[in-house]
């Protein structure tokens, strides 16, 4: 009986100067380094078994896919255009991590919001450049005539009848008139975020803007509409002409006078005490400028005066506290109440 060798022990091994049976041996990189010295560097070991092997064309799988539910066919790629909508949804369909492109919420804990500021209001930043400008423009326009009309307003004797202007420098004083109102309607609203905070029933506070702008704006035109009428009446049209030409003047000019605190305000940390008593000055000296202008125009020559305050407490302090009215019932009525 003879025995058969074990396989495991001897069937890699061959015997030297045995030729009867052939054995194929397995060349592997741990053989090709093994030859060299120990002291081979890096490069020699790269060298060696770069020239032993070469690499081979990668020949991929054409099994069928079979990574799906035994029974059912394979998977559909959900970019398909063609694919039903039932492939589509499923109890992970909108999960953020089944789709990285939803997003999926902040991570951690939330921080405190930062306050609403007018500095960094990116809207009033960008009204008030535009109204900078527009009043540079309107001002280099109108120069010639805004400097006749200073004259004329500050001179007694200086005929308001030969102040004449071109279209254009009616266009462009009539635009500082409609800055004054921007101006007044930004204080406004300054002052109404100050007191009752951003908190309205409008969908944009910037609407609060909007609404001021039109109560200021036809608050204007009303009193030159009731100076109209009440002058030609009284006074005739000659001196109507003139009383309107130093009214846009006027407005004009407390436009020019209530930017600085705009901007105080909103970029300087003004306080809303100090912008009150600023307002009041410059409120104080257009009132002034405006009876001296009627008394100039219209009561210089009659022998009685009085005429000037009942005419002044009309067309002037009667539209003012009605217009504060209004802007505060609004302000009343557009906030939230809690």
């Amino acid at each position: 009986m003879v025995l058969q060798q074990d396989s495991i022990a001897h069937g890699n091994t061959s015997v030297p100067g045995d030729s009867a049976v052939p054995q194929r041996t397995v060349l592997t990189p741990k053989m090709v380094l093994s030859w060299l010295p120990r002291n081979a560097t890096p490069a020699q070991q790269d060298s060696a078994i770069q020239a032993h092997f070469k690499p081979s064309e990668i020949r991929w799988s054409q099994r069928p896919d079979t990574l799906h539910l035994p029974g059912h066919d394979k998977g559909r790629n959900l970019l398909d255009a063609q694919l039903p909508q039932y492939y589509r949804e499923g109890f992970f369909s909108k999960d953020t991590l089944f789709h990285p492109e939803l997003p999926g919420g902040r991570y951690g804990v939330a921080g405190d919001p930062i306050n609403y500021s007018i500095s960094g209001d990116n809207v009033i930043t960008a009204l008030l450049l535009v109204c900078f400008m527009m009043a540079v423009i309107s001002i280099a326009n109108a120069r010639g005539f805004i400097i006749r009309q200073a004259k004329s307003l500050v001179w007694l004797g200086e005929s308001t009848s030969d102040v004449s202007e071109t279209t254009n420098e009616l266009r462009f004083q009539t635009f500082l008139a409609f800055l004054t109102c921007t101006h007044i309607a930004l204080l406004c609203y300054l002052y109404t975020i100050g007191l009752f905070g951003d908190t309205f029933v409008l969908k944009s506070k910037y609407y609060l803007i909007a609404i001021f702008l039109a109560l200021i704006t036809g608050y204007f035109l009303l009193k030159l509409a009731l100076y109209s009428i009440v002058n030609i009446v009284f006074f005739g049209g000659k001196r109507n002409v003139q009383w309107i030409k130093s009214f846009l003047f006027i407005t004009s000019l407390e436009g020019i006078l209530l930017f600085p605190a705009v901007v105080l305000q909103a970029y300087f940390g003004l306080t809303q005490q100090n912008v009150i008593i600023y307002c009041f000055i410059i409120l104080g000296i257009v009132k002034i400028l405006t009876i001296y202008k009627c008394y100039t125009i219209f009561f210089r020559h009659l022998v009685v005066r009085l005429q000037i305050f009942l005419y002044f407490c009309t067309l002037e302090i009667v539209p003012l506290l009605s217009l504060w009215t209004a802007l505060e019932i609004t302000a009343n009525s557009l906030k939230i109440n809690f």
